[in-house]
């Protein structure tokens, strides 16, 4: 079904429709929120905050076919959030975090986003993993146009570091 139809039908209160609209974005929220944080449990609570946020304000949005780069921009801020207030918690015994993924690439990948800084990261995988166009990413992330080609430039080259010295 068309994404358009499914919001449209979930402003009218569909409960089914919304809960399909989530199925459809759910890695792709897993994706964004897993470059931002790089830990399960925190993406898990962002997502869980994300798809509440979106269910009380959608009616906020303006244009339907757009809900994907609304949901996003919730989805980074509700991420921000996160960091800024890991910021203020000091831990006193870090547990080591298990790592199961589903392929060699999947952790490869990850090793290589994790090792690159986070205003490149953010935007390489909503450009490469999310598809979305560096006007999108502006508007999501709220910088200019060519901020964003600059840090995807910037962090194609940090990629071509660490892929170098590996």
């Amino acid at each position: 079904m068309n994404h358009e139809i499914l919001v449209q039908k979930a402003k009218m209160g569909n409960t089914e429709a919304f809960t399909e609209l989530m199925k459809l974005q759910m890695q792709n929220m897993y994706r964004t929120a897993k470059a931002i944080l790089m830990n399960d449990e925190d993406v898990a609570d962002v997502i869980q905050d994300t798809l509440l946020i979106c269910w009380e304000k959608l009616n906020e949005l303006k244009t339907d076919r757009y809900f994907k780069t609304w949901m996003t921009k919730i989805l980074v801020n509700n991420c921000y959030s996160v960091i800024r207030s890991n910021r203020r918690i000091t831990y006193t015994d870090e547990l080591p975090e298990r790592v199961i993924e589903d392929s060699a690439g999947n952790i490869e990948w990850r090793e290589a986003l994790s090792a690159i800084d986070e205003k490149y990261r953010i935007v390489l995988v909503l450009f490469y993993s999310e598809g979305f166009r560096t006007k999108e990413i502006a508007k999501i992330l709220g910088i200019t146009d060519s901020t964003v080609r600059t840090r995807l430039s910037r962090g194609r080259e940090q990629l071509r570091e660490y892929y170098t010295t590996e």
